[in-house]
């Protein structure tokens, strides 16, 4: 009887724990792993290893600094690289004078395909290299060697960079505090991976015509097996809790639809960008600048 209750006392205790992990929205990493091989290419450029696996990255400081600096992960699509996000995206342009860093960081080539492209482990293929664990451990020293922000350090991505931002979203909202993905969907196997609460802040920007986002407003979710961006959208503003939606055009006929709720600190955004594809929107052709409010997202939450 006595080791019946005890079983049952380590039972009930592991129950309590799973369905702690299950609702907290905070996976705790496996493979705590840190940078290794670090060194400094030049002013702004460093290169590493994380668990074998070579990366690089570039760090833009903010123009104004002070005892609270923002940080903002930026991670490119499938065949770029952390020098074509800079030099494509501008990102620092706009992020420097407001005070935020920014850090544009290469993904790198699956030690488990024999050809690919450099890229993200968004969850797509079934195996793949460590690369949430790689960018916590990135996060992680850009606070200790910087003094960057913990409680302000964001992630935005592009394309499959913005694949892998809502895995990020899902695995490690205890490092970031809220995500951009731009042009990107959330992987079938994620969507499956669902943490029933999040206490992150999520942005999603949609093209019309992006064929490679599965949306309901064109039937292309359809024929495909990941999730519907409209289905993710409501998922991310339900797990945070935020039940007010506003809306309102801007740029060219897009739409900017915002969920709030008394959670202050945290807000999910979804901007639908009309008439335009696979593509970073800009002011020239969208008369929307991506960039600007990305920041104006960030400030939010």
């Amino acid at each position: 009887m006595r080791n019946m209750k005890k079983n049952f006392k380590w039972i009930f205790f592991f129950l309590v724990v799973l369905l702690f992990s299950a609702c907290s929205g905070k996976k705790v990493s496996v493979k705590k792993l840190k940078l290794e091989n670090l060194r400094q290419l030049n002013e702004k450029s460093y290169v590493c290893t994380f668990d074998g696996i070579k990366h690089d990255f570039i760090i833009e400081m903010p123009q104004k600094t002070g005892d609270s600096i923002p940080v903002v992960l930026l991670l490119h699509g499938y065949t770029h690289s952390a020098d074509f996000m800079r030099a494509t995206v501008g990102f620092h342009k706009e992020a420097g004078p407001r005070g935020y860093a920014s850090v544009y960081v290469s993904g790198s080539i699956s030690k488990y395909e024999k050809a690919g492209g450099i890229g993200w482990n968004s969850g797509i293929a079934e195996k793949g290299n460590a690369d949430v664990e790689f960018l916590v451990a990135l996060a992680e020293y850009l606070w200790k060697e910087y003094g960057f922000d913990k409680n302000k350090t964001f992630v935005a991505g592009f394309s499959n960079g913005g694949f892998m931002v809502h895995r990020l979203a899902i695995e490690a909202g205890n490092t970031f505090c809220a995500a951009v993905s731009v042009a990107g969907k959330m992987p079938e196997k994620i969507w499956n991976e669902q943490n029933r609460k999040n206490h992150i802040g999520f942005f999603q920007v949609t093209c019309e015509f992006d064929d490679v986002v599965p949306k309901k407003s064109d039937h292309t979710a359809d024929v495909c097996r990941d999730p519907a961006i409209e289905d993710v959208m409501d998922y991310w503003a339900a797990t945070n809790g935020l039940k007010n939606i506003t809306s309102e055009t801007i740029g060219r006929g897009s739409t900017l639809t915002k969920w709030t709720g008394k959670n202050k600190d945290r807000e999910v955004w979804h901007l639908f960008v009309k008439d335009s594809h696979h593509f970073w929107p800009n002011e020239q052709l969208n008369s929307i600048n991506t960039n600007s409010l990305i920041l104006d997202f960030f400030d939010a939450n």
